[in-house]
């Protein structure tokens, strides 16, 4: 049997386009066909680069018995998460409100009329040790669906009446430090021995480490600073990150951050580079600039297209195996290296004949380095690891991620003047122009194809990475287009009622359910965004209307924060900026020259607002390029660049 997904853009779709299942992706073909022939549906929602989404494929969704079974009694769907953050917002919700937990792949029973009565994630095929099986949860689903289907409708009702109760305005305390509360529940996670926050699994978290971080820069606590620092340090000494070929895997399997979940993301790799951008910024250490530039130089070489766009995501499994890729053997190194620089390297990464991944090794510095190893050593075995074994690539561009890493090779711009990060930067801002256009934004592009219309993300993350744009290159093209989008974002996503942004707007199609995300997870919140990058519209152009939007956007978040502070660091970075406001200058620009002189005052995190021509307010000064200079609302007497 052939399916309907050998026509779509997405490569987790393709991935699943022979399949014995009859797979249809997210349309109104499969819903009415459910509701003429009287099933149920099978949703399943996952991405390309997923381990348990690839097990899960081989072992049911490739067997000829369970799609026998899907076949003849459900309408089964699938859905790449990263191309519809809609759906998987609402029904990954549904899985949290069922079984207190999600993750992927998500596998979720419907109606015909798009109502959730049971959910859940991995099955195996097989019932075992006390777990159902997917075959025997199918047989059962279906025996409940012909007898009393009436139960599994009423049940579908009660669930999305809940999902939609969830979506209330949140009640707002007055009087509560968010920022202060954020620090306590961070402090009393905090990993002493190896960094990080709470057990395992560890993720990077990177929005949280930029939050202690500038926390420690605005109210002087050092503690702050030591948290993020020690987090920082220890996800490079592990396996989290690529020792040979550099950037960070998606999350640590254990307290140490010794075994990673091999799959490299473009949004992890995104947010890392500003921490560590950051951490630079703040500390100085040197340790701190060559991570980053190494992780850049991995999106560089393996990550961008050849366009200018970056690529999501790096899968985790080579041949079938998790991590395969990325081990080796004690006497493999030696062979590839040879037996003096092989044993070098052995110790100085910790490979050992035993090994310390299931008899093989992931490189690591974790118990320290004695010895440097040359660039030209490590590019041996990068060049050899790529030549063993394979990875699939995710090669979709995704607009809101490409939104994040514009954002980063800005803001690494911005730190180390080094002119490569502004190029990869603005080629990908080109890219995004020209292909998945600049007054309605679509989700992603592959080859040659754009797929659906723009969420909040998308219009929130690329309106914060060409505000940074802007901040590195002070092109005031950058700045009017983080206005529109900034603009359409609150035109299409905005709930002007009750506060903040639904994640889906005007123009998309309607589910059963409208999120309004606030929590920064995996990934910050589109609503914590779009108030970061509104609070710095406000502080640049000085227009009041911004004040207007913010102060409505805050109000919102904060209200929302108070349930759990340290789960909005985002937004709590709006706050602090709101609390320390950089010095503000006006550049009224005669010599485009005179530019350059203004990278000092850029580095320290000033915020200018360059014009052209002079006006009224800001004329000229002896027909010289002039600064208007403010601090702590207290402004200046004009002088020259």
């Amino acid at each position: 049997m052939k399916n309907h997904l050998k026509d779509q853009a997405s490569p987790y779709l393709l991935q699943h386009a022979k399949h014995p299942v009859d797979w249809y992706p997210w349309c109104e073909e499969a819903f009415e066909r459910a509701k003429k022939e009287g099933k149920p549906i099978f949703l399943s929602i996952g991405y390309s680069t997923c381990h348990w989404c690839h097990v899960m494929a081989h072992e049911s969704f490739q067997d000829e018995e369970v799609a026998s079974v899907l076949n003849q009694h459900f309408i089964a769907i699938k859905v790449d998460k990263e191309e519809r953050p809609d759906i998987d917002s609402v029904y990954m919700s549904v899985c949290f409100l069922l079984t207190g937990s999600g993750g992927w792949p998500a596998s979720i029973f419907l109606t015909p009329e798009q109502k959730p009565f049971f959910a859940g994630t991995y099955f195996p095929k097989r019932s075992a040790y006390g777990r159902i099986g997917f075959l025997d949860l199918l047989r059962a689903i279906n025996k409940k669906w012909e007898q009393d289907r009436e139960s599994l409708e009423q049940s579908a009702e009660e669930v999305t009446c809940q999902l939609q109760a969830d979506a209330k305005r949140f009640q707002c305390k007055e009087g509560i430090d968010l920022a202060k509360q954020a620090l306590i529940q961070f402090r009393q996670s905090f990993d002493e021995v190896y960094g990080g926050f709470g057990a395992a699994p560890k993720f990077p978290m990177p929005h949280n480490l930029m939050f202690l971080m500038e926390y420690h820069q605005v109210r002087k606590e050092k503690y702050a600073l030591v948290m993020a620092e020690k987090t920082l340090v220890q996800m490079y000494r592990g396996g989290l990150y690529d020792h040979i070929g550099y950037g960070f895997s998606r999350y640590s399997t254990d307290d140490m951050f010794l075994v990673p979940h091999f799959e490299k993301m473009l949004y992890d790799n995104a947010m890392l580079l500003m921490a560590y951008t950051k951490a630079f910024h703040v500390t100085g250490k040197a340790l701190y600039q060559r991570i980053a530039e190494q992780t850049a130089q991995y999106i560089e070489r393996e990550m961008t297209a050849p366009e200018g766009g970056f690529y999501s995501a790096q899968d985790a499994d080579s041949e079938g195996v998790e991590g395969k890729y990325y081990v080796f053997d004690y006497e493999e190194v030696k062979q590839v290296l040879g037996e003096q620089e092989g044993e070098r390297f052995c110790q100085t990464y910790h490979l050992t004949p035993e090994g310390n991944f299931e008899g093989k090794n992931i490189p690591n510095l974790l118990q320290g380095t004695s010895k440097e190893i040359s660039n030209k050593i490590l590019e041996n075995l990068y060049q050899y690891r790529k030549n063993r074994n394979k990875l699939h690539l995710d090669d979709k561009i995704l607009t809101a991620w490409n939104g994040l890493m514009i954002g980063a090779f800005s803001y690494m711009y911005q730190v180390f003047e080094i002119e490569k990060y502004k190029v990869l930067a603005e080629r990908a801002w080109k890219f995004l122009a020209q292909q998945i256009g600049t007054e309605e934004l679509f989700v992603s592009w592959r080859q040659g194809r754009k797929q659906g219309r723009g969420f909040l993300d998308d219009y929130a993350f690329l309106a914060f990475g060409l505000l940074e744009l802007y901040r590195a290159t002070l092109e005031e093209t950058y700045l009017e287009h983080s206005i529109y989008y900034c603009k359409r974002g609150i035109a299409l996503f905005e709930d002007s009622k009750e506060g903040g942004f639904y994640l889906y707007g005007q123009k998309n199609e309607p589910l059963i359910a409208r999120p309004k995300e606030t929590y920064d997870g995996a990934l910050p919140s589109g609503n914590s965004v779009m108030a970061y990058t509104m609070v710095k519209l406000w502080q640049i152009t000085g227009d009041t209307e911004w004040e207007i939007f913010v102060v409505r956007q805050m109000e919102f978040l904060s209200a929302a924060a108070q349930e759990y502070p340290a789960g909005r660091c985002f937004y709590l970075l709006a706050e602090l900026a709101i609390e320390n406001p950089p010095e503000h200058i006006v550049c009224v620009l005669k010599e485009e020259a005179d530019l350059k002189k203004l990278v000092t005052k850029q580095k320290e995190g000033a915020d200018i607002l360059v014009l052209r021509e002079g006006t009224s307010t800001y004329p000229l000064l002896e027909d010289k390029s002039t600064l208007y200079i403010c601090r702590e609302k207290s402004c200046l007497p004009p002088v020259n660049v």
